[in-house]
């Protein structure tokens, strides 16, 4: 039996704010696009609770809910949303090759990268348990939930650091869990830290266990002499970085050194014509849901401005 082969003119690889943005967009040009939803439908999103920082929404509202939101207005005006991953590419033809779950093949005359990121987690059950139930891997998103509150953050690089300044604006106490004996921050930031009063820094310590039913209630943390500490918190967050969903693309797009797909600056345009990179899996810096829907937009509209150059109406 042959293999089934599918043309499409506009294919978006991945769900989440910037997939749904660019298949809005998409749709409304005519583009006819087709959209594979990915291992996490809705993307990062789905496992944040409340989400009260994206405009429009002066109440607040839940991550997946609102997923379901943009899912409606891209499905209105004519995506064709599938279930599916894709699990490899081939992008050295002007036609680009797509292989969803290991036996579709779609070709396509412009491809949207919405894949996304995953925050990396430290691996325990009370935090996959806890998760989203005081639980977070972005204190921009969800220190406002614990204002006034003692909070705990687990990592030693920039993105920790800051995190751990933004916190104590709004935390009573902040605990900063750091593996080894020295912060990896740049010296600023490690300055910025250790010189903030409610950051206190453990250094030499790991997570054990996060305590909580329901909710965090405290944390237990071990040193490098076996030495068990409890400390009393309600927020606990992870930020020992994030890894980019672009190890399929690695052959064929221009990626920095930990994996985010490089754009030219100013667009969404990768290395290979045709190609466009949007959301989490290329940006390493901002990683909100309102930047990657902004992405997303410029990501249909450069597709739509690609096609029109070849003639693809």
């Amino acid at each position: 039996m042959s293999e089934q082969i599918e043309h499409v003119k506009c294919l978006i690889i991945g769900s989440g704010p910037a997939g749904y943005t660019a298949a809005i967009y998409a749709a409304r040009a005519d583009m006819k696009p087709v959209m594979y939803q990915g291992l996490q439908p809705g993307g990062q999103l789905t496992i944040t609770t409340e989400v009260e920082n994206f405009p429009g929404y002066p109440k607040g509202t839940m991550g997946p809910e609102m997923m379901e939101d943009f899912k409606a207005q891209a499905e209105r005006f004519g995506t064709d949303i599938r279930w599916g991953m894709a699990t490899s590419v081939d992008f050295t033809g002007p036609i680009h090759k797509v292989v969803i779950d290991e036996k579709t093949t779609i070709t396509a005359d412009s491809v949207i990268i919405a894949t996304g990121a995953s925050a990396k987690w430290l691996g325990l059950e009370s935090e996959q348990k806890l998760n989203g139930f005081g639980v977070s891997a972005c204190a921009v998103c969800d220190g406002f939930f614990f204002r006034g509150q003692d909070v705990a953050i687990v990592g030693a690089g920039d993105t920790a650091a800051e995190e751990a300044t933004y916190l104590a604006k709004l935390c009573k106490k902040v605990y900063m869990v750091v593996r080894k004996e020295e912060m990896r921050a740049s010296k600023a930031m490690q300055h910025r830290v250790l010189t903030t009063p409610n950051i206190e820094v453990i250094f030499n310590s790991e997570t054990k266990e996060i305590l909580g039913d329901k909710t965090v209630e405290g944390a237990l943390l071990v040193n490098n002499k076996g030495e068990i500490r409890k400390i009393d918190v309600t927020g606990f967050f992870v930020a020992i970085g994030h890894k980019p969903n672009t190890e399929i693309f690695k052959d064929f797009l221009k990626l920095d050194e930990t994996g985010y797909i490089q754009t030219i600056p100013g667009s969404s345009k990768t290395n290979v014509p045709g190609v466009f990179a949007t959301g989490d899996a290329q940006d390493h810096i901002y990683r909100q849901a309102v930047t990657a829907a902004g992405s997303g937009c410029m990501g249909a509209l450069d597709a739509e401005r690609y096609l029109a150059s070849i003639n693809i109406h």
